[in-house]
Parts: structure tokens; sequence; C-alpha cells
């Protein structure tokens, strides 16, 4: 059975999924068309049902619960590893409504942490992640929310942390902060999406198995990376959480969800609980 599977082209990324889709593991009679794309992208594809599994974020899932449902298996999620709101000034907390906020999609849980944060702040400019950066430094906004490994080079470009939105977060609620999910087409047989889950933290072992040797497959999506940024983008987003999210990991996304549905009227049905992970 061929899938299709969407994943963005970080090192967290590229490492769970690297022996999986390049035939390094059993991967039990199925095969996979890997689309690896912007964390956005597979977000607004989700609203289309285009993908079989698809990585996403956690309020494009939630908008999506009739169609997809969540893995076991790589998920980012954990403590330290949230997004960041960076300027090159520091700014009163107070003014942050004030300011053009560069977000990297408005799917993503940065936003939403962002909203959860400061919700006055309302002038967001949605740009691609890899470009937050340069859109602060020549002013095209004030400031912006970085993910992925641009937590690890901020600093060398001069820019200042307002602050870490995932750490506030934590305080606030006292849990670890899911970041996304790898997600499955319910309309799936249950033994497919089953053996998906398994393969997927096989291929994670797998990884784990040479580490820290980087494959080429690692490294060439990766592009100019430095090799020890693409070994720490790895080591603050892949975790014990990566693995199997376990009870404690279901927890904070049913919490998140909770918050996130507050204010807000989406079509899930019952996904609360249970139903919104794979059985």
């Amino acid at each position: 059975m061929k899938l299709t599977i969407g994943f963005s082209p970080c090192p967290n990324d590229t490492f769970i999924f690297d022996a999986l889709v390049n035939n390094e593991i059993d991967a039990g009679g199925l095969q996979f068309e890997p689309h690896l794309e912007d964390v956005q992208t597979l977000n607004e594809w989700a609203a289309q049902g285009k993908l079989d599994v698809t990585k996403l974020s956690f309020p494009a899932l939630f908008d999506n619960l009739d169609t997809y449902e969540i893995l076991s298996s790589g998920a980012a999620l954990g403590q330290g590893v949230g997004p960041m709101l960076i300027a090159k000034k520091l700014y009163d907390l107070a003014d942050i409504e004030k300011l053009r906020i560069a977000i990297p999609g408005e799917n993503t849980t940065a936003n939403f942490l962002l909203s959860f944060a400061f919700p006055a702040a309302k002038n967001r400019i949605s740009t691609l992640f890899s470009n937050i950066e340069e859109a602060i430094l020549n002013n095209t906004v004030d400031a912006g929310v970085i993910i992925h490994e641009n937590r690890f080079t901020y600093q060398q470009k001069g820019l200042l942390k307002l602050l870490d939105l995932g750490d506030y977060w934590e305080q606030k609620q006292n849990l670890p902060i899911p970041l996304g999910c790898i997600a499955v087409k319910r309309s799936l047989p249950e033994d497919i999406k089953k053996k998906v889950d398994e393969r997927i933290r096989m291929s994670l072992q797998h990884s784990f198995g040479s580490y820290p040797q980087l494959s080429p497959y690692v490294q060439t999506h990766a592009q100019a990376m430095d090799e020890a940024v693409m070994r720490k983008h790895i080591e603050l987003y892949v975790n014990n959480y990566t693995m199997d999210l376990g009870e404690p990991g279901k927890h904070a996304i049913e919490e998140l969800y909770k918050v996130y549905t507050k204010n807000r009227v989406i079509n899930t049905g019952d996904a609360i609980g249970k139903t919104m992970f794979l059985q």
C-alpha cells in the first residue's frame, strides 16, 4: 500500500523519517511518498485532506479532527522547546500589542502561543519561518516569533529575546508545550494506521542507533546549517515524547485543546480525550 507522508525539512523531522522513507527499515509492505514542506504549508494542506500521514501544528490538527487523528510517535512536545518572540531592540511587554510581528503561519502553534501571551497583538504578518530573522533585521517587521533552529542563531545576528512563549505557557499551565504531531487520516484501515505508527517509531530508533552521526539525508535538507546546530536541534525537539506520547503527553495535548477551543467555535464533534488519538 502506498501512502503520502508530509514533514518539514528540519533536522528533527528528517532524523525521524530518514529510515522510513529511504527503505532502511522493513516497512511492513507499506510504501511512502514523502513531501517535504514548511509546516504552514502542511497545515494548509490538512484542510484539503491532501496527505495520508502528515506533520501538523496542533491548531491545524484541532481544526481538522474530522479528517485526522494523532499518532503516538513522531510528536514534538516537551519543556524548553517553545517558540520565542524576538526583536532588534528590547520593548516593554506592555507595548507588544502595538508591534508588527512576523509569525510562521496562522495555523501554527507559535501563533497560538503568541495569542495566549498577547491576545491584543493583532498586527501579524505570516512569513516563512526561515525568513523571520531577516524580516526583523531589514525592518519589515518590529518583532518575530521564531521556531526550529532559529532559536540557536538569533543571538548571532544581534537579535534579542522579548519572551520565550513556550516557557510562558509552561509557567501558566504547569505543563509541557505540545508543538506538533504526526497525524493520520481517520479513513485509513485501523491496521494500516497502527502499522504506520509502529514504523515511524522503528525509523526513529534506527536513527538513534547511529547518532550522533548524521545521515546525508538529514544534512542535505538542513542545507547550510552547521552540524552542531543540527544536533542541538535534534536533541531539543526529539525526546521521549517523540518515541511515544504516553499519558502525560496526551494530557498536555488535551489541555492545549481546551485552551484553544475556549473562545473558538470549531466543528470537531466529540474530539476530546480518546477520540483524538489513534487507539
